[in-house]
């Protein structure tokens, strides 16, 4: 009786221990995460008490402690469109919303990168207007996304507005595993976020999708070559291996068929 208590003290002592050990590990891991947008607002802000970065730090940080991806739990249904650039899924949000317009129910369109101060410093990475390292953008994205939600997408959702938004976080992993390598650390920035109801993923080729951004815009950015669009679609179909209620999209056909693909689809969670 004695040694089967003994065993069970050092099995219980076992477990605290790398309780303990795993709770370091994560606490080391947030430490220089946190670090890393300090370092990143002193770069372009010169203070980081000035700028708002803090706060979405800080909102962030309690996120990723207290959840991991989740289902959409509230009234209001969240639908999202993924593509490659030069795929057209401006013409496909706006057709899911002329759908809701005409059922009459409430919705709300929205994009990301967002219009904020973070979403601003996104775009003008993304037209060559300044460099970071590639952990940096996926940091901004992270953080543009967190600020998003809180702000916008969320409180929606919970008055029962469904959401249609263009791009998410498919689009961050799929073009950001082009350029690192740990799929896990990608995985991590994103947990905390909450999942859509319908995510739908426009399918086109580079070929095409370069030739319809020459015939809309001046200028090419940061990700829009035929060998960085090739690698983003296949990013982006193993993302949709991973994750329920992610539908493939032929984007080449006419808009009408699509929009009526993407629709019936939509219905089925209305």
């Amino acid at each position: 009786m004695a040694g089967w208590k003994s065993r069970d003290r050092e099995k219980r002592k076992t477990g605290i221990n790398l309780t303990v050990k795993k709770f370091q590990k994560i606490k080391y891991f947030f430490r220089n995460l946190k670090s890393k947008i300090v370092l990143l607002c002193s770069e372009w802000f010169g203070h980081f008490e000035h700028c708002n970065f803090k706060f979405v730090w800080n909102l962030y940080f309690v996120l990723v402690i207290l959840k991991s991806m989740y289902k959409n739990p509230y009234p209001g249904k969240f639908i999202v469109i993924e593509r490659i650039d030069g795929a057209g899924s401006s013409t496909q949000t706006d057709g899911v919303v002329n759908y809701f317009r005409e059922l009459g129910k409430k919705f709300h369109l929205t994009k990301e990168p967002t219009n904020s101060l973070i979403g601003g410093l996104i775009r003008g990475q993304l037209t060559n207007d300044w460099k970071s390292s590639p952990e940096c953008l996926q940091l901004l994205f992270a953080a543009d996304r967190a600020h998003h939600l809180e702000k916008e997408v969320i409180p929606l959702l919970i008055k029962g507005v469904s959401v249609v938004s263009d791009r998410y976080f498919f689009s961050t992993m799929a073009f950001g595993a082009m350029e690192i390598k740990n799929q896990d650390w990608l995985l991590m920035l994103n947990k905390p976020f909450v999942l859509p109801d319908l995510t739908f993923l426009l399918e086109v080729s580079p070929e095409v999708a370069i030739k319809r951004i020459r015939q809309n815009r001046f200028s090419i950015e940061l990700f829009e070559k035929k060998e960085k669009l090739k690698k983003t679609w296949q990013n982006y179909k193993k993302l949709a291996k991973k994750f329920k209620n992610v539908y493939i999209i032929d984007g080449e056909k006419p808009i009408q068929e699509i929009s009526y693909e993407i629709i019936n689809k939509v219905k089925r969670v209305l």
